[in-house]
């Protein structure tokens, strides 16, 4: 059974939101939109590397908060509610040094008042790179104004 509010959601929906944005500037992209998750990539470029030519795990912490905070924004009815990040933490398992990797969001709670998703990061031979955890408040709207 699908988790997403809207029952006919599909990827351009979900990159919609992302325009102009820093998951924008650095190339995240959505990919996959499954019953109970989220994929996406990013790039491990100029702008997501730190100085040593490793992915940078803030570029890591982006991925995991973009693609959880999007998978929560679908949760929840837009005209109602939106989602914003309370606490992230990741744990960086190995490094990457060139082309993509792949995070995967999925749900460990989703309730009224908060997300909690589990994100799984990816190097291009489907190494384990990072895993994180992200909570999310969902805030009721006062206006009735769409995103």
């Amino acid at each position: 059974m699908s988790i997403w509010f809207k029952k006919d959601l599909t990827i351009t929906d979900i990159s919609l939101l992302g325009k102009q944005t820093m998951s924008d500037y650095i190339g995240i992209e959505c990919k996959e939109l499954g019953e109970d998750f989220l994929k996406a990539t990013m790039p491990v470029d100029h702008r997501t590397k730190q100085p040593y030519g490793l992915l940078h795990g803030g570029a890591s912490c982006v991925l995991a908060e973009t693609i959880g905070s999007l998978a929560s924004a679908m949760v929840v009815d837009h005209s109602r509610y939106y989602c914003v990040g309370l606490e992230i933490n990741a744990n960086h398992i190995r490094s990457a040094r060139d082309g993509f990797v792949t995070g995967i969001a999925r749900p460990l709670h989703i309730g009224r008042n908060t997300h909690v998703w589990d994100i799984k990061i990816y190097d291009r031979s489907e190494k384990l790179v990072c895993v994180s955890r992200l909570t999310v408040a969902v805030i009721a709207r006062k206006d009735t104004g769409s995103v």
